[in-house]
């Protein structure tokens, strides 16, 4: 079949019944390469090459099942490099401006599948695909052309470069207009998400905070589709950067919603949600009235200590260093198990853990008798450890932090001696980090205040 669409590839103007067979090698081609396995076989057989070829050709009819094709493609990793190295970017842009929808979805359905790479994206901008983009956000009425532009536009906006020429266009605003009318869940997800890009911009945050759009996306909280959730407590979290933005999410039930977000049975689900609280409990003005009239959400939090998942267990740890800083609270957290839970964690060689458990751990101190249960449950070694062998600077800051909270208690004084803390924090008292300066001191001035 492949090489039916090889001989059309060359082919003359005139060679119309060559052409013919071609076109409906094409379009059987197109139908087998919805399977996964076929477009396996098309890559291996070369076809990406040649299809390329096709949509050069002067064959105006090729152009839709070949484009087709390619979008089917698009989403193997193997054929994605081809698309680039074959230039092919260049002319799904270039279709783009065609006044044909389905040729249009098509060409924004495999910029979307490309986009994720940082090369296709910055490309994508560099071509002037961008424009077009934004353009055929106004054919609000096919939602397939609606879902394949909004998903580009979302895989274009992880470059900071690409969200200022969106900025330039008011695309937020337009996006923003989509969540308020009926739109089928991939248009939502892919709108989530490119707002989940465009609010890393302090000027796009406040903008969702003032306007409309912060009510919109909690009312999508309660939508069952769990790729929505996860590109919406994404956006909510981005903006719950200070005490004002935070009481508007609160206004809207945002902060309880998120919460509940928690015990979806979906580790994506969950980590996200985690990220968000922790930005909502850390900047709100009454965080721990906040967390007090969800009091009984810290089941929850308990309960996800146990996830197999680091980056779950992570975000669960960046609440508890959030709720920690109300003593009351952090008291009915302990009692429910805390302390061991966190303790079970500790040997980990994951730094996204380390760092976000150590924080965590230096934070629970604030309830005194957790010092000491931290000790007698076994952290203070593998918290040194973290010390020698990670590399990550912010693991050294929050182990170092945990160390110098723990070392209040003279038991764990004689663990962190022996487990050769001193070497590792008398190297950080010579740190541009000032805090870390700090906390290494203090552990070191308490073992040498235990040993005189």
């Amino acid at each position: 079949m492949l090489s039916c669409v090889s001989n059309s590839a060359s082919l003359k103007e005139d060679q119309e019944k060559d052409g013919e067979v071609a076109y409906y090698g094409v379009l059987a081609l197109w139908s087998l390469s919805k399977s996964s396995k076929n477009k396996k076989e098309i890559y291996k057989a070369g076809g990406i090459p040649l299809l390329g070829r096709l949509l050069r050709s002067p064959n105006g009819n090729m152009l839709i099942p070949v484009m087709g094709i390619l979008q089917e493609c698009a989403s193997e990793e193997n054929c994605q490099a081809v698309i680039q190295t074959e230039d092919l970017v260049k002319d799904f842009v270039r279709n783009l401006h065609k006044n044909n929808d389905e040729l249009q979805t098509y060409c924004a359905n495999s910029i979307f599948k490309c986009a994720a790479d940082k090369q296709t994206c910055d490309l994508v901008r560099k071509l002037k695909g961008l424009q077009p983009l934004i353009s055929l956000l106004s054919k609000r009425g096919n939602k397939k052309l609606l879902a394949a532009v909004t998903g580009a536009i979302w895989k274009c906006s992880a470059s900071t470069e690409n969200v200022a020429i969106f900025q330039e266009y008011n695309t937020q605003e337009v996006l923003v207009a989509l969540l308020a009318a009926y739109q089928p869940d991939d248009v939502l997800v892919n709108v989530a998400g490119a707002l989940g890009e465009f609010v890393q911009m302090p000027v796009n945050r406040a903008a969702i905070v003032k306007g409309q759009g912060m009510k919109l996306l909690i009312n999508l909280l309660n939508d069952p589709n769990q790729v929505l959730l996860v590109n919406v407590t994404k956006v909510v979290g981005a903006c719950a950067t200070d005490e004002g933005s935070v009481a508007v999410i609160e206004e809207f039930d945002g902060v309880r919603l998120v919460w509940s977000l928690l015990k979806v049975p979906n580790e994506d689900v969950q980590a996200s949600a985690a990220w968000a609280l922790s930005s909502c409990i850390n900047n709100a003005k009454d965080a721990a009235e906040i967390v007090k009239s969800l009091i009984s959400g810290l089941y929850a939090i308990i309960d996800l200590l146990n996830s197999p998942n680091n980056t779950v267990l992570a975000s669960v740890c960046a609440v508890i260093s959030a709720i920690a800083k109300d003593k009351e609270n952090l008291g009915a957290l302990s009692s429910m198990g805390l302390v061991p839970s966190l303790a079970r964690l500790a040997d980990t060689a994951d730094d996204q853990l380390r760092r976000y458990l150590a924080e965590a751990i230096g934070r629970c101190c604030n309830f005194d008798p957790n010092i000491a249960a931290f000790g007698e449950a076994g952290v203070i070694v593998p918290l040194v450890t973290y010390l020698k062998q990670s590399e990550d600077i912010s693991v050294h800051h929050y182990a170092a932090m945990a160390l110098s909270e723990l070392s209040w208690d003279p038991k764990n004084l004689v663990t962190m001696h022996k487990a050769g803390v001193v070497k590792p924090m008398t190297t950080f008292m010579a740190s541009d980090d000032e805090e870390l300066q700090m906390f290494a001191a203090k552990c070191v001035e308490h073992i040498r205040l235990l040993a005189s």
